[in-house]
């Protein structure tokens, strides 16, 4: 980025501060309208609730008000990217997050797609894809590596529910037969399941309360209070069954 593009993405923090969750959930609206593939992915749960919207908000905010030092935002790129690993996000979806960032920061603050604030802000997100991507090509890495591990979603069976406070208490085993990640009490998995009225899937992280070995894992699933037709706690709780498969991401730590 030059130094007059830096100025560009430093003068819209006063915007961003007003008027930052707008901006985002119009994002969400966008994107997921012109790629609805991507509803699989984004948990559309916290999208009605406004949690990521607002997330997404402090992200951007936060990024724009340190754009000419970004690496004062490490604990931030530590905790986005472990979030991203957790529910697979891939190098090329990061071109679809730009383009439909940058068309609805040009829609909603009213300013044209070819002016020359877009295309500081084009040069911001693509330095910050960069590392984003970067950082996370390393996590899927040693996911991979490690014991039992593996990159991506993997297919678990159910194979026991049992009654837990509020709740229940699931308890899966890889269907591939071979070992998993042994986890720390504090470390979670996402979980994905099927919303059949949808015809989507919906991830969730759940965290371990107890240290879990290399054949299973075991989680506790709470009951909510108002739960949308997307909570993935919902769906497992009504739904789901012993013998049903669903599809879990390694063990990571915030």
């Amino acid at each position: 980025m030059n130094p007059q593009q830096i100025e560009l993405v430093k003068a819209t923090v006063p915007v961003l501060r007003e008027n930052g969750v707008t901006l985002t959930s119009y994002f969400y609206q966008r994107m997921l309208k012109n790629n609805p593939e991507l509803k699989n992915v984004f948990n559309l749960d916290h999208q009605s609730t406004g949690r990521q919207p607002r997330a997404l908000a402090a992200a951007v905010l936060a990024y724009a008000e340190n754009i000419e030092n970004p690496s004062v935002l490490a604990k931030a790129v530590e905790r986005i990217t472990t979030k991203h690993v957790s529910l697979d996000i891939e190098p090329e979806q990061y071109s679809i997050v730009g383009e439909n960032l940058l068309h609805s920061i040009s829609e909603v603050l009213n300013v044209p797609f070819e002016s020359e604030l877009i295309e500081a802000w084009k040069q911001a997100y693509l330095q910050l894809a960069d590392i984003l991507i970067g950082v996370e090509k390393q996590k899927y890495d040693t996911l991979a590596h490690n014991e039992g591990g593996w990159a991506g979603w993997r297919e678990f069976e159910i194979t026991a529910i049992e009654a837990a406070e509020n709740g229940k208490r699931f308890s899966i085993q890889a269907k591939d037969g071979k070992s998993v990640t042994p986890a720390e009490a504090g470390e979670f998995i996402s979980v994905k399941v099927h919303v059949k009225k949808h015809g989507i899937d919906q991830p969730q992280q759940f965290t371990f309360v107890e240290n879990q070995d290399n054949t299973h894992y075991s989680f506790v699933v709470t009951a909510e209070e108002n739960p949308t037709e997307f909570s993935v706690a919902k769906i497992l709780l009504e739904e789901y069954q012993v013998g049903d498969s669903v599809q879990v991401t390694a063990p990571l730590k915030l």
